[in-house]
């Protein structure tokens, strides 16, 4: 008998150093110079600060000598310096982060992350990517559920909204592949609405119509992201999906095709990924949704399979309801798992579509004490998990 484990919230995973210096230190390096590299963070100097670049990958503590953090108070305020300064700083933050207490330190300061939201939103700023990372990073920290209520002046015309998560989404869908700042892709800003979207307030915001945007849903903004041709973008964007589905309240709204009426028709993006060039016989695509219908020849399948099980776990949260259940039937999904089955190498992903499949083939007779229970939610730590920069 089929029994559904327990699925887990998505933590975005930290971002990992985006470079490591060539002459990293070894480590017999004497307590002396670990103090001189310590002070040469106060001489903003390039090379001073490139230089340290390389012992943010091994050696934390020196940025938390002598015990109270100065270093890194120190960087926080170089983040406003010289271009090629602040880049390395950045990298600096970006690798530290993964100190609980460093973590703690920038996360908590609202002061700096002002900084940072002002510079990232401007269209001439040259580090924009690298603050897009460590603000994907410093969203591990709770203290970053204030994005969804943090009201800022309205960086016109990105945005229309004064409050700070709205402004990085649309920092998000119009900064792609430098469309706003030529410098920037801001692929990371995902793992910021990943992260914010495990909290129950960060799923109704994403869910709930934006007065301040023409009552546009913030989810319907991210949607058409799971086939962009970033990896990060595809993998942020589809564990945001996820989150969003453990509200089990929205499920109808997700998964109606009346836009008109605020549904977010999400069935075609969750399926999309899962499909290749495979040929379906007549009776099945007449009933799946029209933009799965007559997919060219040459359609590629989602190539990571983390990502796939990832749109295949949001669809099993779509069949704790009973409505969920009902719509996946009449749009054919059982097709798409059983091609996908098919065509796959991965167990795992075998093992997904088997979980899915089993719920939607089996029947609703009987609803109420066999009926398909909601998966334990549980949310899970992914800092030890790093992510490959593009």
């Amino acid at each position: 008998m089929y029994t559904e484990s327990s699925l887990t919230i998505f933590a975005a995973r930290r971002v990992p150093p985006p470079w490591k210096h060539p002459d990293s230190p070894d480590r017999y390096a004497s307590q002396s110079r670990i103090h001189q590299k310590q002070q040469s963070l106060i001489d903003t100097n390039s090379p001073a600060v490139e230089n340290l670049v390389g012992f943010s990958t091994t050696q934390i503590s020196l940025f938390k000598y002598p015990g109270d953090l100065t270093p890194v108070k120190d960087m926080k305020l170089l983040v406003r310096d010289y271009a090629p300064i602040a880049k390395n700083v950045l990298t600096i933050l970006v690798n530290i982060s993964s100190d609980e207490e460093i973590l703690k330190y920038l996360a908590e300061d609202d002061q700096f992350l002002e900084v940072l939201y002002e510079r990232i939103t401007n269209a001439k700023e040259e580090n924009a990517d690298e603050m897009a990372m460590l603000l994907a990073n410093l969203t591990k920290h709770d203290h970053l559920k204030t994005l969804l209520t943090l009201k800022r002046d309205i960086p016109k015309p990105l945005s229309t909204s004064p409050f700070a998560i709205d402004q990085l989404l649309d920092l998000f869908v119009k900064g792609q592949e430098g469309s706003y700042n030529e410098k920037a892709n801001f692929d990371y800003l995902c793992y910021v609405f990943a992260d914010i979207s495990k909290y129950d307030e960060g799923r109704k915001h994403f869910l709930t119509p934006r007065e301040e945007d023409d009552n546009i849903v913030p989810l319907s903004k991210l949607t058409v992201f799971t086939e962009h041709k970033s990896t990060i973008r595809r993998r942020g964007v589809a564990s945001t999906i996820k989150n969003a589905a453990f509200d089990t309240d929205a499920h109808g709204k997700m998964l109606s095709t009346d836009e008109t009426s605020g549904g977010l028709n999400i069935l075609p993006y969750l399926l999309l990924p899962l499909m290749g060039p495979e040929e379906y016989e007549d009776k099945d695509m007449d009933t799946m949704p029209e933009e799965l219908q007559l997919l060219p020849p040459d359609k590629t399948r989602e190539p990571e399979t983390d990502i796939q099980i990832i749109h295949l776990e949001t669809l099993l949260l779509l069949t704790t309801t009973r409505e969920g259940r009902d719509f996946m039937r009449e749009k054919n999904v059982y097709a798409v798992m059983r091609e996908l089955h098919l065509h796959t190498d991965s167990p795992d992903v075998q093992e997904a579509c088997d979980r899915v499949v089993q719920i939607i083939a089996r029947d609703e007779e009987g609803e109420g004490e066999d009926a398909p229970q909601p998966p334990k939610v549980q949310e899970i730590d992914d800092e030890d998990e790093l992510v490959e920069v593009a």
